[in-house]
């Protein structure tokens, strides 16, 4: 386990294996913990690095909303790739990691190999579904303000993880989740890294999504895992795993 210090928060990262880097960045409410199946099946020829965003896990939980911006996130996933030493990295994330993995291409496209977006959406071109959104984002800043870790869902994804602050998940809800515009949906077609698209056949939210970067990410390439839904990573490791290897492996 390794600690990087950002500004007085300390982001907490381990690094695994030898070989072309993987950052994996988990979803919101989850934590590294979700990605161990892929940390055990890539460390053998690949170096995964697995990280907890801020407010999540062991890594820090600032008092402030404004240290929970998308850019913070961001620049985050930068100082990490940084510390390890690596250029260039494959970024890979599930849910809001994904999205954020997205976002980081769009500010750093020549740091990004290639990119694996799990049960992930782009983000809204309207105005109107943003505000939808934004509401259930708020709405879930709100619970945890209220119940603390007691409104962690049951989800597979959450279950393995283990969070130091409540009050850090919330305000990870009010300035992660929360968008603010049409920054990200506008970038895809303007991604030309290897693109992988994941989603569990069963996550009837993210389904449309994934066929609409399949459509707008030049040459992305989605991939289905059967008796999943929104975490096939955790849900069906074996299925996903062979997946994102056959993926890696295209790359060289």
């Amino acid at each position: 386990m390794s600690v990087l210090q950002r500004d007085g928060t300390k982001i907490q990262y381990e690094v695994h294996g030898e070989g072309p880097c993987v950052l994996l960045t988990h979803g919101y409410a989850a934590s590294a913990r979700m990605w161990d199946a892929q940390r055990v099946a890539l460390s053998a020829e690949y170096r995964p690095v697995l990280w907890n965003m801020r407010g999540h896990g062991e890594s820090d939980a600032p008092g402030d909303v404004s240290a929970y911006s998308a850019e913070a996130t961001v620049a985050d996933m930068a100082a990490i790739l940084d510390a390890c030493g690596e250029a260039q990295a494959v970024i890979a994330g599930m849910s809001l990691g994904g999205y954020m993995s997205l976002d980081f291409h769009r500010a750093h496209p020549a740091r990004v190999r290639a990119l694996v977006l799990v049960d992930t959406g782009p983000g809204f071109r309207n105005a109107d579904a943003r505000t939808a959104w934004n509401g259930y984002a708020l709405a879930t800043a709100e619970r945890y303000a209220r119940d603390g870790l007691r409104a962690l869902p049951s989800s597979p994804e959450v279950a393995s993880a283990s969070h130091r602050s409540a009050r850090g998940l919330e305000l990870a809800a009010r300035g992660m989740l929360v968008q603010h515009d049409a920054r990200v949906i506008e970038s895809l077609r303007r991604i030309v890294v290897p693109t992988l698209i994941v989603v569990g056949a069963e996550d009837k939210l993210f389904l449309d999504a994934a066929d609409y970067m399949a459509r707008v990410i030049p040459g992305a390439i989605k991939r289905v895992i059967a008796k999943a839904g929104h975490a096939p990573n955790v849900e069906r490791p074996e299925a996903f795993n062979d997946v994102l290897l056959d993926f890696l492996k295209s790359l060289s």
